[in-house]
């Protein structure tokens, strides 16, 4: 299988249960809820995401193997930064399951790292994750419905909160849609998990910052 990575980098994780730690970014490239072109936008399921996951980036690349893949995944993680067998990786996109497979997991523990996924919940998981993050959309059928951490982007139209919470997840997080309304948005958030304290806020923190 080929592999079609949009970018791979070092940085901290902005938002979720892992904010601020330490992590290989994969995004591979291609979703099932938009084609990534603004022409397509307005008649996507997905319409409000924020990520360029069209094509190859200048630090991405097309890997024939698992193992080509999670070398290019160790080399970006500093050879002086000991972490004490928690390397993370976080593959995302896009929809990185489109792609990620058994034999990639395998070859990036291979390597020593912690293998976590942020998906839509459209398709199936592959064994061995470490972490699964399952950010729902309202119009997509959601298959995956147990994981680590379920983050809903806030408000969706027909997309209440309520409806997730039978789902068997540990962490339920409520994230701010960006965009012309974030400020409202946030306040909204903030105000339903303060009613429901099941839910905690995720702040996308690396658009804070200013960090990638």
């Amino acid at each position: 299988m080929t592999y079609t990575i949009k970018e791979c980098f070092y940085t901290l994780q902005g938002e979720g249960f892992h904010t601020g730690r330490p992590a290989v970014f994969l995004r591979f490239s291609g979703c099932n809820l938009w084609t990534g072109r603004e022409a397509d936008r307005a008649t996507a399921v997905c319409q409000f995401c924020d990520t360029d996951f069209v094509g190859v980036g200048p630090d991405g690349g097309k890997f024939a193997s698992a193992d080509a893949l999670a070398d290019a995944v160790a080399t970006r993680w500093p050879s002086s930064r000991d972490a004490g067998g928690r390397r993370l990786v976080v593959c995302t996109g896009g929809e990185p399951l489109l792609q990620l497979d058994e034999a990639a997991i395998d070859a990036l523990h291979a390597r020593g790292f912690q293998v976590a996924v942020e998906t839509n919940g459209t398709q199936p998981a592959p064994r061995g994750l470490d972490w699964i993050c399952v950010s729902p959309k309202v119009g997509a059928p959601l298959l995956l419905k147990r994981g680590d951490e379920l983050k809903l982007v806030f408000p969706q139209i027909d997309g209440a909160p309520e409806q997730y919470e039978q789902l068997d997840f540990t962490h339920f997080y409520l994230q701010p849609m960006d965009g012309p309304a974030a400020a409202e948005n946030t306040q909204l958030a903030v105000a339903y998990c303060l009613e429901q304290p099941r839910w905690r806020l995720s702040v996308q923190t690396h658009k804070v910052l200013g960090v990638r």
